[in-house]
């Protein structure tokens, strides 16, 4: 059984999609996202095997959005466009397949073999994910999506309900990428379990009585630095 997400803006496309997937019993449909947001916060909830993903779609499109899963739990990834130029640019960003639209029954089911072939096999061929740096984090909120500039980050932080972004002003930000995306797709550095920070951000670094450390960013904002990435940080550094 393969579980599948289907990532389309297009409500008649994702339908007509789920009724010639539904015609395969292996297959199970897990969820459908009409947005890049919907769909990370859902590919990294469920881990489906397969994420069929329209390309053009607004605010992130399907390509920038392969660059912001998490390596680690990455799905095999079949593109959906209706522009033939597309099909290339997904190959190069590692795709399984793509389908040209309207999707045809017989060209899906060449897709399906595959699919169940490398399944059934053990043969996972996960991605590798897409090498190129994050030009903005994406964030949610009042349903809207927020596209933030890495340049006006300051610092992000983990916590219980989810992953934050802070700029100059302090202002969170909810993001669904993950920490490990965000430290492998941009120059923000991890000096805590919990945090990475914007070095071109930094003021200082603190020592306090108690024998912590904290770095004080040019707002004057503290975030905590660990012991276990001090020594790294400085090497950063220079220090």
């Amino acid at each position: 059984m393969l579980n599948v997400i289907i990532v389309d803006d297009e409500l008649p496309a994702r339908e007509n999609l789920r009724c010639l997937l539904e015609t395969d019993p292996q297959i199970c449909i897990v969820a459908e996202c009409n947005n890049a947001m919907e769909a990370i916060r859902e590919i990294h909830r469920l881990q489906p095997d397969v994420v069929f993903l329209d390309i053009q779609m607004p605010k992130i499109n399907g390509i920038e959005m392969l660059s912001m899963l998490d390596p680690e739990t990455m799905p095999r990834i079949v593109f959906l466009t209706a522009y033939g130029e597309f099909a290339i640019k997904a190959f190069e960003e590692q795709a399984f397949d793509y389908l040209l639209k309207p999707i045809e029954q017989e060209r899906l089911n060449k897709t399906l073999y595959r699919l169940h072939n490398h399944c059934f096999s053990g043969n996972i061929n996960q991605l590798d994910g897409v090498n190129q740096k994050l030009k903005y984090i994406p964030c949610v909120g009042h349903n809207r999506i927020y596209l933030l500039n890495l340049e006006d980050v300051f610092y992000i932080a983990s916590k219980i309900s989810g992953i934050y972004v802070f700029n100059q002003t302090n202002n969170e930000y909810l993001t669904e990428l993950t920490l490990k995306t965000l430290e492998d797709k941009t120059s923000l550095v991890r000096c805590h379990r919990q945090y990475l920070i914007n070095l071109k951000k930094l003021k200082e670094i603190r020592f306090n009585q108690a024998g912590g450390v904290d770095v004080i960013l040019i707002n004057d904002v503290s975030v905590p630095v660990s012991r276990r990435y001090l020594k790294s940080l400085k090497e950063i550094l220079g220090l």
